[in-house]
């Protein structure tokens, strides 16, 4: 029990140490993956691999820079291990030396689905220069190539970007399941809301807790306390439930449920990473 104790507090000061630096590298890999729930995957597998490695060390390393390129990896592990597009056409380095290298706040805006159409090195190389300001030195360093490779994908990927379309691919209504669900928990009806569960039902409280089964019910007692609504919200090409918190307009947080026969299977919560909803 003492080493177990021991490890918990390890993980606590691990992650309240990277705090800070967690909500940048969601926005990178929630843009290379095309994907808020995707891109948090991929941060979870970033931190444990960095805490991980960091008991290997014997110093703290810069953890900023040491983090990005952890993320950078885990990024284009998943991509490769999904088989998404990651190759790039020959870059043109003609007149490369005058490319604009000051952000694009068209690219800033753009929706995190466009990004996907770029070749990873122009996805990176972008997300990393235009979306979260890192200088071309520290792109490069990220990336693991040259400064003026970062240049010829940047002139490449704002270019497609800036050609993208917005196009919006949600169906007309959301699944009449999750609309029950929504309707059941604004009504306070927990009773109703546990009726819902499969028997194996899962819950993954993100970067929190998990929990099983008929363990799975008692989920619904810290909601009993709290001023929040669910509403259906397309995102990530699926339809999930927003949180809105207080009856405020914007959404704070998203749950996302996957039913089997009309029964929830499982439950994704992401109360405890709320930076996802600014990414979406």
């Amino acid at each position: 029990m003492d080493t177990l104790a021991t490890l918990g507090q390890a993980r606590e000061q691990f992650l309240s140490l990277v705090e800070s630096v967690r909500p940048e590298l969601h926005r990178y890999c929630a843009r290379l993956t095309g994907s808020v729930i995707e891109g948090e995957d991929v941060v979870q597998d970033t931190l444990a691999k960095a805490l991980y490695a960091l008991s290997l060390q014997p110093s703290v390393p810069n953890l900023r820079p040491w983090l990005f390129r952890i993320a950078h990896n885990t990024a284009v592990d998943f991509l490769k291990s999904h088989g998404r597009r990651l190759t790039d056409p020959t870059e043109d380095m003609d007149a490369l030396e005058t490319a604009e290298v000051d952000a694009d706040p068209l690219v800033v805006r753009t929706a995190l689905a466009h990004f996907l159409a770029l070749p990873l090195q122009q996805r990176s190389a972008v997300i990393l220069k235009d979306v979260l300001g890192h200088s071309l030195a520290e792109t490069a360093e990220t990336m693991g190539t040259t400064v003026m490779a970062v240049k010829a994908a940047l002139v490449r990927g704002r270019t497609a970007l800036r050609q993208a379309a917005r196009v919006s691919d949600a169906p007309s209504a959301p699944p009449a399941e999750l609309e029950r669900y929504a309707a059941l928990f604004n009504a306070r009806d927990w009773d109703g809301l546990r009726s819902t569960l499969g028997e194996d039902c899962k819950l993954d409280l993100v970067s929190k807790s998990r929990r099983r089964g008929k363990e799975v019910g008692m989920y619904f007692g810290r909601y009993e306390k709290l001023d929040v609504t669910l509403r259906p919200v397309w995102l990530d090409g699926a339809w999930m439930l927003g949180a809105h918190e207080g009856g405020a307009p914007e959404v704070s947080y998203f749950v996302r449920l996957d039913f089997v026969d009309g029964k929830v299977e499982t439950i994704r919560d992401f109360r405890y990473v709320t930076y996802i909803a600014n990414d979406a």
